[in-house]
């Protein structure tokens, strides 16, 4: 089970961190993932993340603002925002999966979601 917290609502230019803890099994050889989906659109890749490969893949639309990042000790995922966009809100959802991939169908597990909204 993955469960994400640390969202709400914050104004443009703001920071938040969003974390996801999971229960039920160690993730830490899995690949992590972010994705979001705004209302009437799709689920979006954010980044991903593979403990043990130094591997971390960042969309092209936060890459230099977003960071993500574990700590397998909790095992917990965080996602770092910075400099939000109003363009940023939506829900976030972590997910694990055996590939480090911008691919929602490579997760075989996910979150419920936890909602950012960027005010401007």
């Amino acid at each position: 089970q993955l469960v994400e917290s640390g969202g709400g609502l914050v104004q443009a230019g703001g920071s938040l961190r969003l974390s996801c803890t999971a229960s039920g099994r160690t993730f830490s050889s899995y690949a992590m993932g972010w994705f979001r989906q705004a209302p009437e659109k799709g689920r979006e890749f954010v980044a991903a993340d593979r403990w043990g490969y130094g591997s971390t893949y960042y969309s092209d639309s936060v890459k230099g603002r977003f960071t993500i990042s574990r700590d397998n000790a909790k095992n917990t995922v965080y996602l770092q925002m910075n400099s939000l966009k109003p363009e940023d809100t939506a829900v976030y959802f972590c997910a694990a999966g055996q590939l480090l991939s911008a691919v929602v169908s490579d997760y075989d597990y996910w979150g419920q979601g936890t909602q950012v909204t960027v005010s401007s």
